[in-house]
């Protein structure tokens, strides 16, 4: 079924998520501040509106990958415009709090409104890949499904309003840390004298192995595709991740949970992300561990 489909917020993750809609058949109108993003989505099919507001003014699903909370708070005040009954999926990462809110303004105004943040970064946008991890009541989720199906490889009802963002913090701080233990390792290996090669043909086979390590190796040489061959030209910026982290550290002081790695890889990654170090792969916190900036 072909849908009306708004999309505002067409930069690296959502230029391709709208394409990939385009694909499917749907009629996707989109927006972004960004002239270069305009102009891509345009050349994949999004035809462009002049504002946000225009995008979704006739849009069935209204879709937002933006870069904070505050971004989607603001802007859902004046989206909720939008035809009486739509659905409101939101792709950011934001926190738990500033989900349940936009589901409130989605629905008071009418609409009907989920979370639903990704993981997969730029490579699983384009190629379609990505998971999402969903937050809405059963009918709702039933609803985002199919149009999330378009987009992503698995899509996860994770729980009520706010509960994929909740879940996608999670995921990120487990991500985190471990990367920052992988490239520890690496630092560490690198003093005693261990070749990359080695250690990597170790850890990978052993208790070590993890996706940090296999899928986005923070040191040159074992995984071709990693960002690390590419002067860590960022799948997912350091910037980013240490946002994430920081959604993490702030949810845990706003339940009383106790992070102990999760709290000190906040304060790395927003250390290294200050300077050069935001625009690159996550995976280059390694150069900072080595040279002692991430500290």
């Amino acid at each position: 079924m072909t849908l009306r489909i708004g999309f505002v917020g067409l930069g690296h993750m959502g230029g391709p998520m709208a394409a990939n809609l385009v694909k499917a058949g749907h009629a996707v109108t989109g927006y972004d501040l960004a002239p270069a993003a305009r102009t891509l989505a345009a050349s994949r099919g999004v035809v462009i509106a002049d504002s946000a507001a225009a995008a979704v003014a006739e849009a069935e699903v209204v879709l937002t990958m933006l870069p904070a909370g505050r971004h989607v708070l603001e802007l859902y005040g004046e989206l909720t415009k939008a035809a009486s009954g739509a659905l409101f999926v939101d792709c950011s990462t934001i926190a738990v709090g500033d989900a349940r809110v936009a589901a409130d303004l989605a629905r008071t105004a009418g609409h009907r409104a989920v979370d639903a943040p990704v993981s997969g970064g730029v490579p699983g946008a384009e190629a379609g890949s990505l998971t999402f991890m969903v937050g809405g009541s059963d009918g709702e989720f039933a609803e985002a499904e199919p149009v999330l199906a378009a987009m992503g490889r698995k899509v996860v009802h994770c729980g009520g309003p706010g509960a994929g963002q909740a879940a996608k913090i999670c995921n990120n701080m487990i991500l985190g840390v471990s990367m920052i233990a992988v490239s520890e390792a690496f630092v560490l290996g690198e003093r005693l004298g261990l070749s990359h090669q080695a250690l990597f043909d170790v850890a990978s086979t052993a208790s070590g192995q993890c996706w940090a390590l296999t899928s986005n190796c923070p040191v040159p040489g074992p995984v071709p595709a990693s960002p690390a061959n590419r002067d860590y030209r960022a799948g997912f910026a350091a910037a980013l991740m240490a946002k994430d982290l920081g959604l993490a550290a702030d949810a845990a002081t706003a339940t009383g949970a106790r992070l102990e790695l999760g709290v000190r890889a906040a304060e790395l990654y927003a250390s290294f992300a200050e300077g050069a170090g935001g625009v690159l792969d996550f995976s280059a916190i390694v150069t900072g561990l080595r040279e002692g900036g991430a500290a």
